[in-house]
């Protein structure tokens, strides 16, 4: 599929799948680094597994710099991200999300429930699962409910008929964040985990989950590329929204960046 097929899919179907699409390179520096911030992290609040116990997420993935920085702005995935959203989307949120085996299935939901707005509506919020593993109906993929981004709301703890985005490690879900899904069930034993990265993006006029401004320092973010810069909130929306006496953040980042605002253009 084309970039634009996979666009396409998104607004009609609610979300698509990105077949093998990431390099094992990456994928394996992800799975490595990760262990590695679990490791350091186990026993600490920085550790969350809220989901029974048996899910264990890992949030504000960006501050630790490489490799995670190859994640946002990847060129496989951020196409289809912009051409849903907009060129203006900022990173909402990146988090580590490993099931272990006997979790039960995550209840059915929507990412942009908790945002007043009626619905149907434009896309606001877009999720990103990056299969760090393989995605089976047995070890807790990802379940959507197809189309449903264009109805109201789940109604929270009810089971819904679902569809399993069953998919190899190295491909990325991509959903509209008001579509109802929810991880399955992990089944099967033998130790293995269903390991994922959640990378999810924002219309640029969206407030963020995880306050990039705050949870990754400026230091490490002049390290960043310019348009990841941008993603993480140092620039300015359209022209005119997130600017600071009418200049850019990234002025101030990187002292001396043009920018005129909208209404002298």
């Amino acid at each position: 599929m084309e970039t634009a097929d996979h666009i396409e899919r998104v607004r009609q179907d609610g979300y698509t799948i990105l077949a093998n699409v990431i390099e094992d390179s990456l994928i394996d520096a992800l799975v490595e680094s990760l262990s590695d911030i679990e490791d350091t992290l186990r026993g600490t609040q920085g550790l969350d597994a809220p989901e029974g116990g048996r899910t264990v997420r890992i949030h504000n993935l960006l501050s630790h710099g490489v490799p995670f920085d190859q994640v946002p702005i990847h060129p496989e995935v951020l196409p289809v991200v912009e051409g849903v959203l907009d060129r203006g989307c900022l990173v909402s949120s990146m988090s580590f999300i490993a099931i272990d085996p006997g979790e039960r299935a995550e209840p059915i939901h929507t990412d942009d429930q908790v945002i007043p707005l009626d619905k149907p509506h434009r896309p606001i919020l877009l999720d990103c699962v990056w299969a760090l593993s393989d995605f089976t109906p047995g070890n807790g993929a990802t379940r959507v409910v197809k189309g449903s981004h264009k109805l109201p709301n789940p109604e929270y703890g009810v089971t819904y008929e679902t569809i399993s985005a069953e998919m190899p490690r190295g491909s990325v879900l991509i959903m509209d964040g008001g579509l109802w899904h929810g991880a399955g069930a992990h089944r099967l034993g033998g130790g293995r985990r269903r390991l994922a990265l959640g990378m999810n993006y924002c219309a640029g006029f969206i407030r963020q989950q995880e306050s990039q401004l705050l949870g990754v320092s400026p230091a490490l973010v002049r390290t960043f590329p310019p348009r990841l810069q941008e993603m993480v909130g140092w620039g300015v929306y359209r022209g005119q929204f997130g600017q600071v006496d009418r200049q850019s953040p990234a002025h101030a980042l990187n002292a001396g960046r043009k920018f005129k605002p909208i209404w002298d253009r």
